[in-house]
């Protein structure tokens, strides 16, 4: 059977042809590092190291690379709330993160780069596209101009129109579109600043993803992923800005999205009250239930967190290991030992097999595959 995924540009599953035989290239948005990383974060980094894991069981070659967000308005406002630089906060988080996904078993990344490092990277492009004429000049600012990209919209499969209409009354007034997005933004006091020809100033969010994707993985690589509430507007930008720099499609051939985390069926949030960091849970939960909670609900649909759900995923898990340390005790045994029994659990074994590469390549199907 073909490996079959979900592509969100075309809203249908299509068949996996890598770009290069045999090799596979990702790239998958990463953390802002300004706090330790919560539920919500292990999902797409716990979901994607599966599907590395696969297609590199399938034989291809992968080339992982997962971006560091350590320019932030959320970073700049910790640091300044606790009175340290900028990049103490992006290193204190991002060694967070790698403390708790090293737990869950995430295996790293080839290429984890990091906005501040690609500063040069990201002005290039910028101005690229002002001598294009997709984008523009306000004092110090640029911005994307998206009327100038006719397919915009194509992968959260919105309007111009309608996000004309939907837009609010306070848009700021220099831009030609309200939907035009910031791909510079000139230095506030308090804020990290780098020279640019536009002034001192630092890059927009959406533009680093594309400046470092374009770098390691080159355009129209395989996979981009991330989760759902970045279609819009983060890799709809991506998109835009990116084609209109190279003036090739597509940017990426296959976007999967993982769907949102809730808990007891609520909306995450802070204010909530039900905001659940990575580092609590484990501290009472193993690390290998958790990631096979999140591995229980395919990856697009919606998980729901609860104590309850968490504690039946452990015994899942254990009814799991139970299953397989029989089977193992089996194989042991000389050939006919076992007698008819024996006989009935190898051939279970050997169809569940069969139906676990059946669910992982129709879309990588972990609810049915465990």
């Amino acid at each position: 059977m073909a490996l079959r995924v979900y592509n969100t540009l075309t809203k249908q599953k299509e068949e996996f042809v890598p770009r290069e035989p045999g090799k596979v290239k990702m790239y998958v948005c990463g953390v802002t590092p300004y706090n330790h990383p919560h539920i919500g974060n292990a999902r797409p980094f716990i979901t994607w190291d599966v599907i590395r894991r696969y297609l590199e069981h399938r034989g291809f070659a992968v080339f992982h690379v997962q971006n560091f967000t350590d320019i932030d308005d959320k970073i700049i406002n910790t640091a300044n709330q606790e009175g340290v630089t900028w990049d103490t906060i992006a290193n204190r988080y991002i060694a967070a993160y790698f403390e708790v996904m090293d737990k869950l078993n995430v295996r790293r990344a080839h290429v984890y780069p990091r906005v501040s490092d690609h500063i040069g990277d990201i002005i290039a492009i910028v101005q690229r596209l002002i001598d294009k004429g997709y984008a523009y000049t306000v004092g110090g600012d640029v911005y994307y101009s998206v009327e100038k990209f006719a397919p915009y919209g194509q992968l959260s499969g919105r309007s111009l129109e309608d996000m004309k209409a939907g837009a609010r009354i306070d848009v700021d007034e220099r831009k030609r579109h309200p939907m035009d997005f910031a791909l510079w933004k000139s230095a506030k006091p308090g804020e990290p600043a780098w020279d640019s020809p536009w002034g001192p100033g630092r890059p927009g969010w959406h533009i680093e993803c594309s400046a470092m994707a374009l770098k390691y993985l080159g355009n129209g690589f395989d996979f981009h992923g991330g989760g759902s509430d970045l279609i819009f507007p983060h890799h709809e930008n991506e998109i835009a800005q990116s084609e209109a720099y190279t003036g090739e499609a597509p940017f990426v051939r296959y976007w999967l999205h993982n769907g949102f985390i809730t808990v007891n069926e609520e909306k995450m949030s802070k204010s909530l009250g039900n905001f659940f960091l990575v580092k609590d849970i484990l501290a009472h939960y193993p690390p290998e239930v958790l990631r096979f909670f999140i591995l229980s609900t395919h990856y697009r649909s919606p998980l729901d967190f609860s104590d309850e759900r968490l504690a039946e995923a452990g015994r899942s898990l254990e009814r799991l290991r139970t299953a397989v340390h029989n089977i193992r005790q089996l194989e042991k045994l000389p050939g006919g030992a076992g007698g008819e029994q024996a006989d009935t659990v190898r051939r279970a074994a050997a169809q569940a097999k069969a139906e676990f590469y059946a669910a992982m390549d129709d879309d990588f199907n972990t609810a049915l595959g465990d």
